[in-house]
C-alpha cells in the first residue's frame, strides 16, 4: 500500500457515499407522495427500533475488524487476518440472528407495552426483523475489505445495497397500499432485507474474486504463530464497544432534544406550535443541511482508521503524523468553504431548498459547526486507527452534556429561544473537535500546520467576497433566488478552486489521488500554470 491510499479510499467512498444519498433522497420523495403522511409515520415509528438494534449488534465491529485485520496484514500475517475475519464472521452472525430473533418475537411486546403507540407498526417492525442478520453479515465482509484498505468493494456493494433496497420499497409499498396503509409501510420497511443481500452477494463476489491471491499469501507466509481466537474475540470486544457506544449516543442525544428544546422554547415564550415549527426548522433542515459537507469527512475517516492503524502496527511514528496532516488538511479544505458559503448564503438556501426562509438563521449558526464536526470525525479516525476507540467516546459523553446544559440554559432566553439551541449544537461539535486534537496531539505529537490552514483561509475569504458579489448582482438581473443561490455556489466553487491552486493551497500529489482522472487533471494544471508541484 502507498501512503496515499486513503485519500483516494476516502474519495472512492465519498462517491459511494453522495450517490447513496440521492438515491434515498428520491425514494424519499416518492415514498413521501405514495403512502403520505400517515404511512410515512407508521415507517418512522418502526424504522428507529432497527436502527437501534444495528448500532448494537454490530455498528463498532466493521471498525475493530478493520484495525485488526490491518495490524495483521501490515506484519505480513495474512493467516491472522483471515482468522480474524471468519471469528468476526461468527460473532457478527450470532448476534445477527439473536437481534433479528429479539425484533420479531419483541414487535408484539413493544406494541403491547406501548413503546410503539400505533399497534398497526406491528407489520413494519416484523418486515425489518430478517434485515438486521443479513446487514450485520454485510458490515463483516465489508470490514475486511476496508482493513485491507480496498474501498472499492464496499463502495459498489452500498450502491447496490441502495438501490435494490429502493427498488423493493417503492415496489411493494404501491402493490400493497391496496390492502391498507400497515401493509404498504410493512413492504417499505422490508426493502431493507433484499437490499442488504444484493449488497452481501456483491461483497461475495469481490471476496471469492480475491480469495486465490489470499491463499497464495497464506500459503507463502512461513511463521505459524499467532493470537488464539480466544485473543482476537476479547479484542474484537474490547474495539467494537467504544464505538457501538458512540453510535447510540447520537440518538439518544437527538431524543434528550425532543425533550428539552420544544419545552424550553415555550419557556422563552413560544406557543407549542411555535416551538415545535422552530425545533423543525433546526432539526428538520438545518442539521440535516450541515451533514451533508461532512460526507467526504466521514468517508476520510472510515479510509484513515486501516492506514493508521497499519502505520503504527510497524511502529513507523512519520508515516503516522504524515497520514493525520494530509486528513487534517484535506478536511480544512473541505470544511472551510462549506462553512463560509452556508453562512454567507445560509437565508438563500434555506428559501430555495425548503420554499421559507424561517431556518435561515438556524443553518448560519450551524455553518460553524461543520469545521468542528469534519474535525472531530477525522481525529476520531485517527484515534481508532492507533487503537484508542475508547477516547472518542469519553469525549462526545462530555461535549453531549455540556450541549444538554447549554440547551436547556440558552433555548429559554427570550433572546435567544431556537438560536441559543443552534448555539449548544455547535459548542458540542467544539467540545468533541478540541477534545480529540488535544489527544491526538498526545498520543502522536500532532499539531495544525498553520501556513496550510492559512492558506485555506485566504482562498475561503477571496471566495466569500465572490459569493456575495455574485448572489446579490444575479438576484438584481434575474429577481429569481434560486437562480440567484445557485450562480454564487458556482461562482464561489470556482473562485475557491483557482485561489488554492495559486497559493499553493494544493500540489499536483492532491490532485493525482482523484479517481480515474486525477493524473490527467494534474498534467493540465500545471500547463496552464495553476499547479505547482
Amino acid at each position: 500500500m502507498s501512503k496515499d491510499t486513503f485519500i483516494k479510499g476516502a474519495l472512492i467512498l465519498t462517491i459511494a457515499g453522495v450517490v447513496v444519498k440521492v438515491i434515498g433522497a428520491v425514494n424519499r420523495i416518492l415514498l413521501s407522495r405514495l403512502l403520505g403522511g400517515e404511512g410515512i409515520g407508521l415507517y418512522q415509528l418502526a424504522y428507529p427500533i432497527y436502527l437501534l438494534a444495528l448500532s448494537i449488534s454490530s455498528a463498532g465491529i466493521p471498525v475493530a475488524i478493520s484495525i485488526l485485520v490491518a495490524e495483521k496484514v501490515a506484519l505480513k500475517d495474512y493467516r491472522g487476518a483471515n482468522k480474524v475475519f471468519r471469528l468476526s464472521l461468527m460473532v457478527l452472525a450470532v448476534l445477527g440472528s439473536i437481534f433479528t430473533g429479539l425484533l420479531w418475537f419483541g414487535a408484539q411486546w413493544l406494541i403491547d407495552w406501548h413503546f410503539i403507540r400505533d399497534p398497526r407498526a406491528y407489520y413494519a417492525i416484523l418486515a425489518l426483523a430478517p434485515a438486521i442478520f443479513f446487514v450485520t453479515i454485510l458490515s463483516s465482509y465489508r470490514g475486511y475489505f476496508q482493513g485491507l484498505q480496498m474501498m472499492v468493494p464496499s463502495a459498489i456493494s452500498q450502491i447496490a445495497e441502495q438501490l435494490l433496497r429502493v427498488a423493493t420499497m417503492i415496489v411493494l409499498a404501491y402493490m400493497l397500499l391496496p390492502k391498507g396503509i400497515e401493509y404498504a409501510a410493512a413492504g417499505a420497511t422490508f426493502g431493507a432485507a433484499p437490499g442488504a443481500v444484493f449488497g452481501l452477494l456483491v461483497l461475495l463476489y469481490f471476496y471469492y474474486r480475491k480469495r486465490a491471491y489470499f491463499k497464495e499469501q497464506m500459503q507463502m507466509q512461513t511463521t505459524t504463530g499467532g493470537d488464539s481466537s480466544g485473543r482476537i474475540i476479547y479484542r474484537i470486544i474490547e474495539l467494537a464497544i467504544p464505538v457501538s457506544l458512540a453510535s447510540i449516543m447520537v440518538p439518544i442525544v437527538a431524543n434528550i432534544d425532543l425533550l428539552i428544546v420544544p419545552a424550553r422554547l415555550e419557556v422563552a415564550g413560544c406557543t407549542t406550535e411555535q416551538a415545535t415549527e422552530l425545533y423543525g426548522y433546526l432539526t428538520g433542515m438545518a442539521v440535516s443541511l450541515i451533514n451533508l459537507p461532512t460526507i467526504l469527512t466521514a468517508s476520510l475517516a472510515a479510509s484513515l482508521v486501516p492506514a493508521i492503524s497499519e502505520a503504527y502496527t510497524l511502529g513507523n511514528q512519520a508515516t503516522i503524523i504524515n497520514r493525520t496532516s494530509t486528513a487534517m488538511r484535506l478536511t480544512m479544505l473541505i470544511c472551510f468553504p462549506s462553512f463560509v458559503g452556508m453562512w454567507l448564503l445560509a437565508t438563500p438556501i434555506s428559501r430555495m431548498l425548503y420554499g421559507t426562509p424561517n431556518a435561515g438563521t438556524s443553518i448560519a449558526i450551524l455553518s460553524l459547526g461543520i469545521v468542528f464536526l469534519g474535525i472531530h470525525q477525522t481525529t476520531t479516525g485517527v484515534l481508532q486507527g492507533l487503537g484508542r476507540t475508547g477516547i472518542p467516546v469519553k469525549n462526545l459523553v462530555f461535549s453531549a452534556v455540556v450541549k444538554i446544559i447549554l440547551s436547556y440554559i440558552l433555548t429559554a432566553i427570550p433572546g435567544l429561544g431556537i438560536k441559543g439551541a443552534a448555539w449548544a449544537t455547535v459548542a458540542d461539535f467544539f467540545f468533541a473537535a478540541i477534545l480529540n486534537i488535544y489527544w491526538t496531539g498526545r498520543l502522536i505529537g500532532f499539531t495544525i500546520d498553520v501556513r496550510e490552514t492559512i492558506k485555506a483561509l485566504v482562498a475561503v475569504s477571496v471566495m466569500g467576497v465572490v459569493v456575495l458579489y455574485c448572489y446579490n448582482y444575479a438576484l438584481h438581473l434575474s429577481a429569481s433566488n434560486t437562480f440567484g443561490t445557485i450562480t454564487a455556489i458556482g461562482a464561489g466553487a470556482v473562485t475557491y478552486g483557482i485561489v488554492l491552486l495559486l497559493v499553493g493551497g494544493v500540489n499536483g500529489n492532491d490532485i493525482g489521488m482523484i479517481p480515474l482522472y486525477g493524473n490527467e487533471l494534474a498534467k493540465f494544471l500545471k500547463k496552464m500554470g495553476l499547479l505547482r508541484g
